[in-house]
Parts: structure tokens; sequence; C-alpha cells
């Protein structure tokens, strides 16, 4: 009860308490993820998508001062060992890392409609039956390939505006009939692909590090192969939410490869700055576990780890 002004006694009218974790747990029981709240065609986004204002504030790249910078493009053209070429690709490669942490590779030797098809792959997934694509929803991370929304759903402080499928394809690569029929081909191989491009890059980064070209494979650092294909949905309400908050990745490193819609951004001295598409390009990204400090000459060599997120766009 209050008492107004004129001494009369009315009842107060309270909002109802937010239940968070009713909602996640809603919406995580649907298994159909941020897509199925597009196809049932809602205007406004559920509130527990909602961003902190401080942190979709944070990411404005309208300053002139990051609009300086730009994530390095490296050609890999030449990058075999024994080429005249492969030392400054080396060089290229280490001063990336310690200035960004993040480049761009292009020369690569992954053909463009290969790339093309993955992402037509993780497309296909996400936009297929209902029913079929609910088969293979899971929290359960020892499964091989699964198809999730948001892996931290219930300890996140807000849920991102994304679906991702997840694949372990080495070095225990899962049964093919494990593998969703509308991507499975393009899974195998495009993972072949990428296997073979890691190898590459742990050299150069092993030679970048000062140590033998093999050092790296050899602590078996390059055993591992895990596939995340993100899926952001048209949204109705882009500026109250992100597909992807700032996080660093916790691998040795992360290859991205982008559509060309946009939105990656990745934090450079406290700036956050656009990594626009770049048509055959893949996109480097230095995690957390490839840190590194040994001593090169007089000065200290340090890999930056990478922290980055997307936009809705």
């Amino acid at each position: 009860m209050v008492v107004t002004s004129n001494g009369e006694e009315v009842q107060e009218q309270t909002k109802p308490e937010y239940d968070r974790k009713s909602e996640l747990k809603a919406f995580d029981d649907t298994k159909t993820g941020v897509k199925g709240l597009v196809d049932a065609g809602v205007t406004k986004i559920p509130r527990i998508f909602i961003h902190d204002k401080s942190q979709l504030n944070d990411i404005s790249t309208t300053s002139s001062v990051a609009s300086l910078f730009s994530v390095p493009i490296i050609d890999f053209e030449g990058v075999d060992e024994g080429s005249a070429q492969r030392t400054g690709i080396i060089k290229k490669v280490r001063d990336a890392c310690e200035k960004f942490g993040f480049f761009q590779v292009v020369n690569h030797g992954i053909a463009k409609y290969v790339m093309d098809d993955m992402i037509d792959g993780v497309r296909r997934f996400h936009e297929q039956d209902t029913e079929v694509k609910k088969g293979f929803y899971t929290r359960d991370l020892t499964r091989k390939f699964g198809y999730v929304s948001n892996f931290d759903l219930y300890t996140g402080p807000a849920t991102n505006w994304r679906d991702t499928i997840t694949c372990t394809m080495a070095s225990q690569p899962p049964d093919p009939q494990e593998l969703p029929a509308v991507c499975r081909d393009i899974l195998i191989e495009y993972s072949k692909h990428m296997m073979r491009l890691g190898l590459v890059i742990f050299e150069v980064l092993s030679e970048a590090l000062g140590l033998n070209p093999n050092h790296l494979k050899e602590m078996d650092c390059a055993e591992g192969l895990y596939v995340l294909g993100h899926y952001y949905p048209a949204c109705p309400e882009p500026d109250l939410t992100l597909g992807s908050s700032n996080h660093a990745d916790n691998g040795f490193f992360t290859v991205l490869l982008q559509d060309q819609m946009g939105g990656l951004q990745i934090l450079h001295e406290n700036q956050w700055v656009d990594v626009p598409p770049l048509p055959g390009a893949l996109v480097v990204n230095v995690a957390d576990l490839l840190q590194a400090s040994p001593y090169n000459c007089d000065d200290l060599f340090v890999f930056y780890f990478g922290i980055f997120y997307s936009t809705l766009t």
C-alpha cells in the first residue's frame, strides 16, 4: 500500500520480477536457437539478448585513431620451406603477431570455391528443416558434432544473437555418418585443407619465435582441429545486442573464414578496429596458448593474443 497526498490508500503497482534463469531455460528447451525466434517472426528481441549499454557503446569505430589501424595482409605465396620468399613471410608474421595478434593471409593454397562451399554448408545446416536440426542440438561437449546456441548460455551476462555448429575433426575425427548430410562432404574436405594450412602456420610461427620449424609440431600443438560454424540471423533490434561479445580464443590459434557481411572487430591499443572481409583471405588469430616470451637478441619478443567480437549487420 501507498498513501497519496490526500490521505487515500491505493494498491502499489509493481512490475513482475525478471526471471532470467527461467527465460534462458525456456529458450534452450526449444532447441531451435536464434533462428527459431526469427522463424517465429519476433519483432522485439527477448530480454536475455539485450547487452549492457556500456558494452554496446564501447564498440564504435568512428574514432580517428581506430581508422588509422588495419590488420596486416600477408601473402603466403612462396611460404614453402627453402623458398626465397619464406624469410620475408616469417618476418611479416612475426611483426603482425607482435603488434596485433592478428593477420590476414592470402594465397594460402585453399581454393575460393572450397571456402565458399564451407560457408554455404554452415548456412545449409542452420536453414534446414527444424525437426532434423533439433536432433543435433546438445550441450554435451564430448559429442563429435553438435549444434547449440551460446556455449555460455547459463553463465554469460547477456546472450549473443548467434547459433553455432561444432565439430572435432582431429585428432580423432568422427565417423562420417555422425555428420549431418547437408554439410558432411564439405566439412571433411575443408578440414583436410585446414590441417595442411595449419601445419604450415605452425612452422612459420616456430621460425618467427627463433625455433626449429618443427618445434611446435613436435610439442603436439598441431594435433587437434575444432571447427565452429557461427550463424547470425537477421536481428529485429541489432542496436541492442551482439553476434559475439568480446572474448579471446583459448587454443593455439584460430583461422577464421568470414563471409562478405562484415562485422568482425579486434581490440588494438584500446580501440575496436574493423576487419573488413577480403575475398579469398583467412584471418589468423593468435590465441591464449600461443603467448610466448623467449629472448631474441636483446629484445623480449612477445606474441599478443587477440580479443575480438562480431557485430550484427
